[in-house]
């Protein structure tokens, strides 16, 4: 079995659009929103053919295949260094260091696809909350760096590494902290105390995936919407409750599901690969119906879609067998390809208006236009160096992007 890239599989109360829409930050796994989609100012200008302007740089970073998030005039690199997970706060204006918080980790990838944590930390209220490739859930003051609780998901409930260590980026909506970890006894998905770490409640059996949840009104109903190891369960973020579930997951055992599900309205879209391919239901007052499935639209191994007027947009194909996956515009409502980039490449990428920024696994970073018409590329520069595998954060009109062992913030004009 080949797997070689999980971090951005990996992954927060709603945050408003900002009133001006000049600025937002991004404080959590896929944006404001966990949707991909920065609601800021639109990307406009054309980059110089030496890329977008450098703010700072920091080499010699950790390694790790989750994202970074930004908060105000902070953001927060997560990252794995000579035996020890490492919370760091970084001036997001100037990239050093404010503060640290470290534990030690014994985490040992198996299958080379390299050290580190792989779930996206989630600034709320002033504190940060991460999860290590170990189930370590960690609440870290903001303002000091100091730990406020600490849980070992694996000790307590029992949770297993899985194939690539454990990878749910933390979903905070309310009190609750939301994950799937995979633990067992009932422990599939649990509801950790925001405050203290304690347990609200806990639920199902499913194992642990490398998709994070997202939150989204259902009928209207608030629900925390899960894409587990076993498929789809829509669940009652106050108490567990599990409204619907929906079994989308490979036939074969070497395989895994990734990519954050997208709630559009009352549709709920999920996408995965090793023949299973992707699904749309409607959430309906008398239940769950679906609207289409297929694996010729848009299967995405790991990366996240993002919407846009009735649109989807992203990477169809493996990242692991070729031929590079495409980058594709599909209808929503039907699964009609509307276009196909072909061989596009392995990329994460972020949804600005039209604007769609890609950073490559190579470390390009790409600026094109997109429409149900066709994709237009405006710009393309080096920008960090190959093994880039991590989900870039736009905040403030600043874009952060990482590989292997550094870490650069951009001017986006």
């Amino acid at each position: 079995m080949k797997f070689i890239h999980i971090a951005p599989l990996l992954a927060a109360c709603l945050i408003r659009p900002p009133a001006d829409g000049l600025a937002a930050d991004w404080p959590q796994y896929l944006g404001p929103n966990r949707d991909a989609v920065y609601p800021g100012k639109a990307l406009t200008q054309a980059w110089p053919e030496d890329g977008p302007k450098v703010i700072w740089r920091k080499t010699k970073i950790g390694e790790a295949l989750c994202g970074l998030v930004v908060s105000g005039k902070k953001t927060i690199l997560f990252h794995e260094k000579s035996g020890q997970d490492v919370i760091e706060c970084l001036n997001a204006n100037t990239g050093e260091t404010i503060w640290t918080n470290r534990y030690p980790t014994s985490y040992v990838d198996s299958f080379g696809s390299g050290a580190g944590p792989r779930a996206t930390p989630a600034i709320v209220d002033g504190r940060v909350y991460t999860m290590s490739a170990q189930g370590i859930v960690v609440c870290t003051d903001m303002a000091n760096g100091k730990t406020v609780w600490k849980v070992n998901t694996q000790k307590t409930y029992r949770a297993q590494d899985g194939f690539f260590g454990m990878a749910c980026s933390p979903l905070i909506e309310g009190n609750a902290v939301l994950l799937n970890i995979g633990g067992t006894g009932g422990a599939g998905i649990v509801a950790l105390d925001k405050t203290n770490g304690k347990l609200l409640w806990k639920s199902l059996d499913d194992e642990a995936s490398y998709s994070s949840p997202v939150i989204s009104t259902l009928q209207g109903k608030r629900r925390a919407v899960f894409f587990t190891r076993t498929g789809l369960a829509v669940v009652n973020p106050a108490d567990g409750a599990v409204d619907y579930q929906h079994r989308w997951r490979a036939r074969i055992h070497a395989s895994v599901n990734a990519a954050a599900p997208l709630v559009v309205a009352n549709r709920v879209y999920l996408t995965s690969s090793y023949n299973t391919g992707a699904l749309v239901l409607d959430a309906t007052p008398s239940g769950y119906r679906e609207l289409w499935s297929n694996d010729t639209s848009l299967s995405s191994q790991y990366a996240s879609v993002m919407h846009r007027d009735g649109f989807l947009y992203g990477t169809h194909g493996r990242a692991d067998v070729p031929p590079e996956p495409a980058l594709r515009c599909i209808e929503l409502a039907t699964g009609r390809v509307r276009w196909s980039e072909n061989r596009f490449g392995d990329c994460q990428m972020i949804l600005c208006g039209d604007r769609l920024v890609a950073l490559m696994e190579s470390g390009e970073l790409v600026l094109g236009q997109v429409s149900p018409e066709g994709w237009r590329e405006i710009s393309r520069a080096q920008v960090v160096g190959s093994n880039a595998r991590n989900q870039p954060a736009l905040a403030n009109g600043r874009l952060y992007v990482r590989n292997k062992n550094q870490l650069v913030c951009l001017e986006m004009p």
